[in-house]
């Protein structure tokens, strides 16, 4: 099934950072449960927390060392599906599954104070949205593709900008700048709206932008960071990337990965806008019932002694 039959174990599951995440997910459950006991003010994580922590290190992990890490070297719509999983879908489970107790931990950890201008909604915003955009420019993402170093440092920087982005929306900490419920929907649309231009040139280009995906050569080069052995061997078995391409060509294969991923954004933005309302209506109504003096139909406020 998509040729994943061609791949060995170690280029499908990756063991090493297999390993590291299970040690992660390990010293997470410790930590949270019977760790949290020894620390005062600390509250262990619901089963709802240690689901949704565990759940993102899983979409992490298959998207950046499983099998989905693989298929986005072999074909350009699964590697927008890995970028999504990685940081649209795994960064607010991960967030929201870490109890408030690490949370605050984490921040007195930080340079909160040097660094807090980066946390600012249109900061966050710009910075993944434009740094998304930038790489998926051809000669930023076929460099960054054939250069392991790079590749990571990029992939980091851009999961720590997504984080950010997810702040604005997700800001666990009570005592913390809290965003309005309605600069939260313009926050949300304001992303919808960025992430745009970088979708529309991969939709609507007239050819293959990328030659990590269209040119066997370079094709081959790259994958030398998610195969054992020798890559260039692939092109002796299967003679490049359309071997394993089940669309009609390279070009349909990026629209697909662009419309995918605008998809799948459009998809999670408008989830979040419909809880975003519904939080902030909640919140304006129980404002309203604990208001002493409700205002009449009349437009003055009721006096309770008058008759």
């Amino acid at each position: 099934m998509l040729g994943l039959q061609y791949f060995s174990f170690n280029d499908l599951w990756s063991p090493l950072i297999l390993a590291l995440f299970l040690l992660i997910a390990a010293a997470y459950l410790v930590l949270v449960g019977p760790f949290s006991e020894r620390i005062k003010g600390a509250d262990q994580a619901t089963a709802a927390q240690k689901m949704m922590f565990i759940t993102g290190l899983t979409v992490l992990y298959l998207a950046q060392a499983g099998p989905f890490n693989l298929l986005g070297h072999v074909m350009f719509s699964f590697h927008m599906v890995s970028m999504a999983l990685s940081y649209l879908v795994a960064p607010p489970l991960l967030m929201k599954g870490l109890p408030l107790w690490v949370w605050r931990g984490i921040i007195r950890w930080l340079p909160t104070r040097q660094l807090s201008f980066l946390a600012h909604p249109i900061v966050a915003a710009v910075l993944f949205n434009g740094l998304f955009s930038l790489y998926h420019l051809p000669v930023v993402h076929d460099y960054v593709m054939l250069n392991f170093t790079v590749h990571r440092l990029y992939y980091i920087v851009l999961f720590i900008t997504s984080m950010l982005m997810w702040w604005t929306l997700l800001n666990p900490l009570p005592e913390g700048r809290q965003a309005s419920g309605l600069s939260k929907i313009g926050f949300i649309f304001l992303n919808m709206v960025l992430l745009t231009p970088a979708c529309g040139l991969i939709i609507f280009a007239s050819e293959p932008l990328y030659a990590t995906y269209s040119n066997p050569a370079v094709w081959a080069e790259a994958m030398r960071y998610c195969v054992s052995g020798d890559s260039t061997a692939l092109l002796r078995s299967f003679g490049g990337p359309a071997f394993f391409n089940f669309l009609s060509s390279a070009k349909e294969d990026q629209q697909v990965g662009g419309i995918l991923m605008k998809f799948i954004q459009e998809g999670i933005f408008v989830s979040m806008l419909a809880y975003v309302f519904f939080q902030w209506y909640r919140k304006e109504k129980r404002e309203d019932d604990d208001d002493p003096y409700p205002v009449e139909k009349t437009g003055g406020p009721l006096n309770p002694a008058a008759k």
